[in-house]
């Protein structure tokens, strides 16, 4: 008989074994199935098959609910096109909705997530400043004007003067003279009657222990750096910048506390000098400021940040002096294995949490979900940063390590960690400076979180909105 199924003979002793292959599990390759779904209406041959195979012989498993009309695998009893596994009386399938947790579950926004982890984790490191911290960080940044002295712009000074904005680090110098005539005056006043260190009063006293310190102090603070801040208080805001007779801007607007950093490494006279993570360029700029520079190194990773870096220093920055920068996008990493141990200034402003961005942009917050990760290797890349750092440096270089975050775990724990390091893989000792000076300098600009074990915390706070910035030095011997 021809097979409506395809060419050949097909009997009913070929039936029964393809019933006997398929109880077993076993259908030929080379043998067709009348179990395989055709398109189209059912031919002849196949309703011959169905009528015989319920006619008392036992039909394989896959055939059951084939007589309904039923998929394979469907519920007998189900309604057409129901769920296999739903309970009877379900709907088709084309009915029925499954909700997605993905897409049906809230977004928590990465600022509340960020709020969230500063909550449980600054709570218990800044104990009762946390508050007035936590209300700085979700209020607008204060911002401080750095003067371009590469600019023709001599009446930027009076101008902002009448705004009744000062240059706080003039006023730092100030206060540093006044401390040394004050002292003078007063071992003057005592030496001629009493011995040293007796009859004083506890502001000459004051006077002369701030007058030991001055060394440091002087040689701290570059008087060509200016930056002017509006007082405590005073949420004026500074007008944009404008371009003089060459294109170059009058100023740049930033962090007035991203200024300590650069401050403490104290570049000298032709120093050689690397910014290892120096986009987006506001520190690179204040160390050109310093007219010091015998040569800058501005390196960071990003080459898309590291194009905002050259065009900070085109609006700024002359020719000529742009010479003297060279501009690399390398691992920062790996930088002890391009220039290791040549620079006498190094400075190392990692990559962290960013604290103020965190609680207050979505656009790459680095709390997002998908950056969890990140996030959570942030205090390993920070020590490769800093060690990398330390190896750039020659032997009696200086390194000084900055972050914008408040956390413990960026800050002086891998401070204290590279010390190990150091002295562990490298034979290298490290001396960590003391820079409270700064403080006292500053107390009128910035509010300094006294407890912190190494280096200096500017903390945020509603009548100095400035900060976070951590800066530690270290001094390579």
């Amino acid at each position: 008989m021809q097979s409506a199924f395809g060419a050949g003979s097909f009997s009913v002793a070929d039936a029964q074994t393809q019933l006997s292959d398929d109880r077993n599990g076993a259908v030929p390759s080379n043998r067709f199935s009348p179990f395989q779904a055709l398109p189209g209406p059912a031919p002849e041959g196949e309703r011959r098959w169905r009528r015989w195979a319920g006619a008392g012989v036992r039909r394989p498993r896959c055939c059951a609910g084939h007589r309904d009309g039923a998929a394979p695998g469907a519920v007998p009893g189900a309604a057409p096109g129901a769920v296999p596994g739903a309970a009877p009386g379900a709907g088709p399938r084309r009915h029925r909705h499954k909700e997605k947790w993905a897409a049906t579950a809230p977004r928590i926004p990465s600022t509340r997530l960020a709020l969230h982890h500063f909550d449980t984790s600054y709570s218990l490191h800044l104990g009762a400043l946390w508050p007035s911290v936590r209300a700085g960080l979700l209020c607008e940044q204060k911002y401080g004007a750095l003067l371009n002295n590469f600019a023709a712009a001599d009446h930027v000074p009076e101008e902002l003067e009448l705004l009744n904005a000062t240059d706080i680090i003039s006023e730092a110098l100030q206060k540093v003279q006044q401390w040394q005539r004050g002292a003078a005056v007063g071992e003057v006043a005592t030496g001629c009657q009493e011995g040293p260190g007796e009859g004083r009063t506890g502001m000459q006293a004051e006077m002369v222990a701030q007058a030991g310190m001055s060394p440091p102090l002087c040689m701290s603070i570059s008087s060509k750096i200016k930056c002017y801040t509006f007082p405590r208080g005073d949420i004026t805001r500074f007008r944009p910048a404008r371009p003089d007779g060459l294109g170059l801007l009058d100023y740049y607007l930033m962090d007035a506390a991203s200024l300590l950093p650069v401050l403490a490494l104290d570049v000298q006279p032709d120093d050689f000098v690397l910014d290892l993570c120096a986009a987006p360029g506001g520190k690179t700029l204040a160390l050109l400021q310093t007219g010091f520079c015998g040569h800058l190194a501005a390196n960071d990773v990003s080459v898309s940040r590291t194009k905002r870096l050259y065009q900070i220093l085109q609006s700024y920055v002359p020719k000529e002096v742009r010479d003297t920068v060279s501009v690399t996008s390398y691992d920062g990493r790996d930088w002890d294995q391009v220039k290791g141990g040549t620079f006498h200034k190094v400075l190392v402003d990692v990559p962290c949490t960013t604290d103020r961005h965190s609680a207050m942009e979505e656009d790459n917050n680095i709390f997002h979900k998908r950056r969890t990760k990140e996030r959570q290797m942030l205090p390993m890349l920070q020590l490769q940063l800093l060690m990398a750092g330390i190896l750039a440096a020659r032997p009696g270089g200086a390194v000084v390590y900055s972050t914008c975050s408040l956390s413990p775990l960026q800050n002086e724990c891998v401070v204290e960690r590279a010390l190990d390091v150091a002295r562990a893989h490298f034979n290298i000792s490290l001396h960590l400076e003391d820079l409270s000076h700064f403080r006292t300098l500053f107390q009128d600009t910035f509010s300094f979180f006294s407890e912190c074990r190494l280096g200096e915390l500017v903390l945020p706070h509603l009548t100095a909105n400035f900060g976070p910035m951590y800066f530690c030095k270290l001094r390579r011997e």
